[in-house]
Formats: C-alpha cells, structure tokens, sequence
C-alpha cells in the first residue's frame, strides 16, 4: 500500500464574510492511497485559524502518515489524534479504497433512492447582499434557513424580524450561526429577542472554553443553543463527556473534519443521545471530495432533521461534483 498527498488551494467565487473576517480562500490537501490497481481518496480539510490541528507541523504529519500508511489504523488513530482533520482524511480514503468510485457508505442515498434535507446558509455581509440570499434560498424552496450573526446585530436582527413577519415558524425554520461573536452580557439579550422570534437555534453564542457562562445561558436559554466550535479540541472521551454533562446544550454540531472524523464524530453522537442532546453535521468548507464523504456518512445517521451540509458552489476551482440539490434535498449523482 501507497500513499501520497498534496496541496490544493480553494478559491472563493465571492469572499465570504464570517464572525473571523472574510475568506477569500481555503486551503485543503488531498490524501491518495494506493493498493494494487485500486485507489482510495480522501480529503484532509484543515481549517485554518479554527481548526485544532492548524499548526506549522501539519504537512510534516501527514507526510508521516504517508510514510507510515502500511501500519494498523488504530495504531495511526493514535498517533493522529492530535490532527483530526488528517484521521478524517485517511478514514475517507481508506473507505473509498474499499468501495471504489466515489463511494464511501453505500446506502439507499448512494443508490438515488433517498436524499437528505439540508439548511440553506446565509453568508454575513450588509444587509442588501444577505436579503439577495434569503430571497434566492426561498425561490429555490428551502424550509430552513441558516444565517450567519454577530457583525452587527441591530441590523440583523431587522432581517430576522422581516423574515419571521413574512414566513411563521410552521413555514420557515430559522437557525442563527453566531460563532462565538456575543459577549456573555450580550447573548443574554439576544437569547430573549431570538425567543420572541421564534427561532430554532443559536449555534455558539459565546466565545469557546467559557464552560460556567455557556452553562448559565443554556440552563436559562429561552432560545435553544448548539455547541459547535466548543467542541474543536476535545479529543478525548472522557473530556467529551466531561464537556456535554457539564454545560447541557440543547444541541450540538458535528463538522467531522475538525471533530475527528467520522469515529470522532460517532463519539459525539453517542453521547448525546446519552443525555438527550440534539444534534446535526455541517459540512466545513469542505472541497467536493470531503463534501461528498460527509454526505454519505450523515445518511447513514437516520437524523431527521435538515444538515447543514453544503452544495460545492462557493468556489471557481472545486473538484467535480457527486451531489445535485433539488430545492432544499441533497441527492447522490455520483458513480
């Protein structure tokens, strides 16, 4: 068995704007194993700034995991633990090797027979460009709605009040993404005008590693809040564990690349399911190759409720594409 990785260099159609500044590219790196005739292929989506493995070793990693992909995967589990994008990448390969084509978890969603609902994101800007995206979102027919908040509230705010005034809960669900851009004293205010709203869900009101304050805002949360970048470093079980018992979210968010991949992921799950924890999988920036890996595996988690996984339409150089969105349900066209 081979392997081989290189780097590829996303870029974005429009800059995007987050609570973190605008992206004008993303930086990934595709992982390649090859046994024989067969390849397997694989995407080792680093994040950089957010992601726990974004450090100046990460290449020298993975070009020692290339170096080492002969060796059992639990002993490269280990080694990897501390990277969980490149575990996320190897376990995709790995899987593709086995599979072939471009499947990873064959199921009834890679044989056309089933699609999986999903969220239309909002990306932050001024207002004119966010309204343009919520109109294109519901002409395309989305029944739930993400927007991204925390820039400026007071306006934001204006757009969800405008939406909630057209569309009621029963019609439009609307999350809000606000990445940890609230102080504690802030979140308490918009958790309140989030309720009157109706809102389904706040993912990450505050800043991550506040354990104590985000445990008062969702012990009183008169909107539900989701955990997302609270959970980017908790590697081990026991701490997971530890982290859920200890703040008792109403939701979490699993993005694979950055919670270790598809066991990470399963990890989480389980535990929240333990405490009676929602949660749901967002794709991150993924190319089309991560994006299309993380589909497969979200089918196979039976959620019902809409993912938050993305089309591949954000950037002019994305690898070819294996999912087609028909309104707000993502189908499998690949091979």
């Amino acid at each position: 068995m081979k392997a081989e990785y290189f780097r590829y260099l996303l870029q974005f159609k429009r800059p995007s704007g987050t609570s973190r500044g605008v992206l004008y590219e993303k930086e990934t790196f595709i992982l390649e194993i090859s046994n024989n005739e067969k390849k397997g292929i694989g995407e080792c989506a680093v994040f950089r700034g957010l992601s726990f493995d974004d450090r100046p070793d990460y290449e020298e990693k993975l070009q020692w995991l290339c170096e080492n992909i002969k060796k059992d995967s639990e002993f490269l589990k280990e080694e990897l633990k501390e990277f969980p994008s490149i575990w996320f990448g190897y376990e995709q390969a790995v899987l593709n090797l086995k599979h072939g084509g471009h499947l990873y978890f064959p199921s009834d969603f890679t044989e056309r027979k089933d699609p999986i609902m999903i969220n239309g994101l909002i990306w932050m800007g001024n207002i004119q460009y966010m309204e343009e995206q919520i109109q294109e979102k519901l002409e395309q027919g989305f029944h739930c709605i993400k927007l991204k908040i925390g820039v400026d509230w007071k306006s934001e705010h204006e757009v969800l009040q405008k939406l909630r005034e057209k569309f009621s809960k029963e019609k439009l669900e609307l999350r809000v993404d606000a990445n940890g851009g609230f102080s504690f004293e802030e979140a308490e205010i918009v958790l309140k005008q989030l309720s009157d709203l109706n809102i389904h869900s706040i993912e990450q009101p505050i800043k991550a590693g506040n354990w104590s304050d985000m445990a008062a805002l969702c012990a009183a949360a008169p909107t539900p809040i989701a955990l997302d970048e609270e959970l980017i470093g908790v590697i081990k079980y026991e701490e997971k564990k530890k982290l859920l018992k200890a703040v008792q979210p109403q939701y979490i968010i699993l993005k694979p690349s950055l919670a270790g991949g598809f066991s990470g992921s399963d990890e989480w799950i389980s535990l929240a399911e333990k405490y009676s924890i929602g949660w749901w999988i967002t794709s991150a920036l993924e190319s089309n190759i991560g994006l299309n890996a993380i589909a497969q595996y979200t089918y196979t988690k039976n959620s019902k409720m809409p993912q938050g996984l993305g089309t591949g339409g954000l950037f002019t150089n994305n690898f070819e594409s294996q999912l087609e969105l028909q309104g707000d349900r993502l189908f499998f066209e690949g091979k």
